[in-house]
């Protein structure tokens, strides 16, 4: 079996965003502003990279893909982050339609001798749990039964937080509904040419056999400023509470995000 996550590092592909642009030119001068860049290097190194970091099942691969446009002080600077998580596989990719690029990126690093792959995908301000890749590992296994009769099995874990870290630490609220990103993840035969990224997240859980598990704790959803999401007029306020000693003290047992760290960083 071979667990493999996907995070999209500001590539500027054709689709795959909800907020559209004139010309690619414009989209690419967005996602490599300075004010962006600043706020996605901030949430990536204090939220989504401790907790890959210390994943209590290291047998992972995780794959960011950056455009061939990044500039050079922000591709070695990713690099630079990324020096001591041996899982991680940065590729580089030209502008092309976005489900297309990112289904050839994961296909790259597929090992089909390894049997099933279970596929997750983070954005660059999102966390998982600390034994996300054991638990989502533990959960296909149990799943092979049904993988047997059908081609794709989500596995979704529906139990995390909504999050918007700052200088004063990070505020936070707790949700438990089906389909949030970092919380799933698509279990695939060895030979399947499809990949979690030829899926919707909402149409995953809609279409295809789903095991939802909601007995802990097991993601971070990153809202910003500069969310995709998050952009439309029509996108619905969350209320959010500032975390309190205590709760901060469980995140950073249970996903390694420190929140004097996130005041340090945002300060």
């Amino acid at each position: 079996m071979q667990v493999i996550g996907i995070c999209r590092f500001s590539y500027p592909g054709i689709g795959g965003f909800q907020v559209d642009f004139p010309t690619l030119e414009e989209r690419i001068a967005y996602l490599y502003s300075s004010a962006r860049m600043a706020e996605r290097f901030r949430t990536f190194e204090a939220i989504t990279l401790p907790c890959l970091k210390a994943q209590t099942d290291g047998d992972f691969t995780l794959l960011i893909v950056i455009g061939e446009a990044m500039p050079a002080a922000y591709e070695a600077r990713l690099r630079h982050l990324v020096a001591d998580l041996p899982q991680a596989v940065i590729q580089i990719h030209p502008p092309g339609q976005h489900r297309v690029v990112m289904q050839t990126a994961i296909q790259s690093v597929r090992r089909p001798e390894l049997g099933p792959s279970v596929q997750f995908r983070l954005d660059d301000d999102d966390g998982v749990a600390l034994n996300f890749v054991s638990r989502l590992r533990e959960a296909a296994l149990d799943l092979r039964k049904l993988m047997r009769r059908h081609r794709r099995v989500v596995i979704d874990f529906d139990r995390g937080f909504i999050i918007t870290p700052g200088p004063n630490g990070i505020a936070a609220k707790a949700v438990q509904e089906p389909a949030h990103t970092p919380g799933l993840a698509l279990m695939l035969p060895p030979k399947a040419q499809l990949t979690v990224m030829n899926f919707s997240h909402v149409k995953m859980v809609r279409d295809l056999p789903t095991v939802s598990f909601s007995e802990t704790t097991m993601f971070l959803r990153g809202h910003g400023e500069f969310n995709d999401s998050r952009q439309k007029p029509a996108a619905d306020p969350v209320p959010l509470r500032l975390m309190n000693a205590e709760e901060e003290a469980a995140l950073k047992d249970n996903f390694g995000v420190d929140a004097d760290h996130v005041r340090t960083v945002w300060s």
